[in-house]
């Protein structure tokens, strides 16, 4: 088949031509550039949905989930699953599609398997590349879910429109959530199997630590020492000093009035002296998505329609607020600059006699005599001299 007509196929939305392209890509078969060139103005009409999360969070059940959810609705579905690949033998199962039976033989649902082949993000080495096929063929969600990650393997924030973390209540304590790295990264947070202990407090616990990170955690409790020092409310509808909602008398209203019922919180770095002059704080402004946390149990089909509804208000939210067209133009930008590096590193090593001077000096490299610095300093000037070393 020709490149032109595979094209042709593949914006058609053909299944054997979607098939065969991604393997076209995947393998970096001759032309696969051409052919990604070629659907470059046919991107943008998919949205791409992360799913992300530890192994055994149930994130292929909650795929099968979401994909029987966008058929109900009529829209095409792409499923890109990522399996992790063999340090050992390079093979890898690609047996996430196993539970996806349900929805496999949809003829509107499209699922792709891929090993990792050793790429550390969480994704494959072409999961973006994929997508972009995927994209103009005509499906209208592309659902992505990556092998079990960690806290750092954060790729998948990077090539996705929104991205879902998928946890269970036995993903760690409140330190846990505190941490760095994909807790910072998601869209939306899912605590799946809820239907175990533990799934509310750690709902709890997420949402309490995105307060902390957006700075209003605890702006509905009130402080709990007066000016003076001593604890406790006042009489007579006084609470803290404060009167009527405001503080010391001071005509200002008061931002940290408590809701009734609600319960105090000790504030030891309160300075001394009357309070009065002091100016009060406004709460932080709120970021334009505040990202949720949901419950799901994707075994009972539980929660998903839940999930939906927020992923679809999350692409509203920033679509209004110009975060999708500035996420998409930085994937733009991060892809050209690996199609660079991916075709210098390839110039380098293949058409030039940078490894030869490499193999050449091994020696030296062995005996200490020349140090990896050293050499990689003289093949650059080399190149940057217009010499092919």
């Amino acid at each position: 088949m020709t490149s032109d007509r595979l094209l042709g196929d593949l914006l058609a939305g053909r299944t054997a031509a979607v098939a065969r392209a991604i393997s076209e890509v995947e393998n970096a078969r001759p032309g696969f550039e051409q052919l990604l060139a070629g659907v470059h103005p046919h991107l943008g009409r998919a949205r791409r949905i992360g799913l992300t999360g530890p192994p055994g969070a149930g994130k292929s059940t909650l795929t099968e989930r979401l994909v029987t959810a966008y058929r109900d609705r009529g829209l095409a579905v792409a499923v890109v699953a990522v399996d992790p690949t063999s340090p050992f033998s390079g093979g890898a199962l690609l047996g996430d599609r196993i539970r996806m039976e349900s929805v496999a033989l949809d003829p509107r649902v499209f699922i792709r398997s891929m090993a990792s082949r050793g790429s550390l993000g969480g994704l494959a080495t072409t999961t973006r590349e994929v997508c972009d096929l995927l994209d103009a063929a005509g499906f209208a969600r592309i659902l992505v879910e990556t092998v079990g990650v960690g806290q750092s393997e954060l790729d998948v924030a990077r090539m996705a429109d929104s991205t879902v973390l998928i946890l269970v209540p036995e993903s760690g304590d409140a330190i846990q959530t505190l941490k760095s790295g994909v807790m910072e990264v998601a869209d939306l947070f899912v605590v799946n199997k809820a239907d175990r202990p533990g799934a509310e407090k750690l709902r709890q616990e997420i949402e309490i630590t995105l307060g902390i990170r957006r700075g209003n955690a605890y702006r509905h409790v009130p402080v709990h020492h007066k000016a003076d020092g001593q604890v406790g409310r006042g009489t007579e509808g006084q609470v803290d000093g404060r009167a009527g909602g405001r503080v010391g008398g001071n005509s200002a209203p008061d931002r940290m009035a408590p809701a009734d019922g609600e319960a105090g919180l000790i504030a030891d770095s309160l300075p001394p002296g009357p309070p009065a002059h002091l100016p009060i704080r406004p709460p932080a402004r709120l970021p334009a998505w505040a990202q949720p946390v949901l419950l799901t149990t994707a075994s009972k089909g539980e929660g998903t329609d839940s999930l939906v509804e927020a992923l679809d208000r999350h692409h509203e939210s920033v679509a209004a607020s110009g975060e999708l067209e500035a996420r998409r133009r930085q994937r733009l930008f991060e892809r050209t600059q690996e199609v660079v590096e991916r075709a210098t590193r390839r110039w380098l090593w293949q058409e030039t006699q940078a490894e030869r001077l490499v193999r050449d000096r091994l020696d030296e490299l062995a005996d200490g005599r020349l140090s990896p610095y050293d050499l990689a300093a003289d093949i650059v000037e080399g190149l940057r001299q217009g010499e092919r070393v």
